[in-house]
């Protein structure tokens, strides 16, 4: 069965654009022009895979990313005309995999969705064999890694992780008292080389810190060392 991707962008020239060449591909394409459109069809649909302008009528892609990440975990690549390293750390802070700019190549884009459907299906096998591992769990003065159940409890409340964030985590907890640095956990989790202008991990740590209700500057569990990396104390 054909994966679905999901285009929401509001030149409909690019919307056709895409529609055209991923569908040449091989996959199923929907496009929609603004973000309550991409909620709906979210809801109705298997999305396997979404490309979300920025600058988007009403909710922008900023807006409808973070609104995604609340419920869904498929990979998400924004597109933008802006160029800045702020506006791509700020979209991979809020749950993005990937950032393409404008004007872009069919070629390229294609290649990103392979690429981003390809590192899906990793996790969801590393998913399922870390699910089958018995007894591994972790408690870090409140914090709780449940790796059976894939659950993340903060003061025994239930906290909504990605796979990724949650993979950056455990990762984390099974060195804990060591510093790892980004090399190390971007090539563990992502499996990829790691380059020295890659900012992926300090995009996910902060987003993860976020949703630990840690305090930027004295985070009590992911801790920072200065050009080193990031450690989890238990103590």
């Amino acid at each position: 069965m054909a994966e679905t991707i999901l285009v929401v962008d509001d030149e409909e020239e690019i919307g056709e654009l895409l529609e055209a060449y991923l569908s040449n591909e091989g996959f199923r394409v929907l496009v929609c022009h603004d973000g309550a459109e991409a909620l709906r069809l979210v809801e109705e649909e298997e999305i396997d895979l979404a490309l979300l302008d920025v600058m988007l009528p009403g909710m922008d892609g900023f807006s409808l990313c973070k609104t995604l990440r609340k419920k869904w975990f498929f990979p998400i690549i924004m597109l933008t005309a802006r160029v800045e390293d702020g506006d791509k750390i700020m979209g991979m802070a809020l749950g993005s995999d990937d950032y393409i700019t404008k004007p872009f190549n069919p070629m390229e884009v294609a290649a990103r969705v392979r690429a981003q459907l390809r590192r899906a299906g990793r996790y969801n096998l590393a998913g399922k064999k870390e699910m089958e591992e018995q007894g591994e769990r972790y408690d870090i003065r409140g914090l709780e890694v449940e790796v059976r159940n894939h659950r993340c409890l903060l003061y025994g409340e239930e906290v909504s992780l990605t796979p990724m964030e949650f993979s950056i985590l455990l990762y984390l907890c099974r060195h804990c008292g060591e510093v790892v640095s980004s090399e190390e956990l971007f090539e563990a989790v992502w499996q990829e080389k790691y380059y020295d202008s890659n900012n992926t991990v300090m995009a996910h740590i902060a987003r993860l810190r976020e949703k630990l209700k840690e305090n930027a500057r004295r985070p009590k569990f992911i801790k920072t060392v200065w050009g080193v990396g990031y450690k989890i104390d238990d103590e």
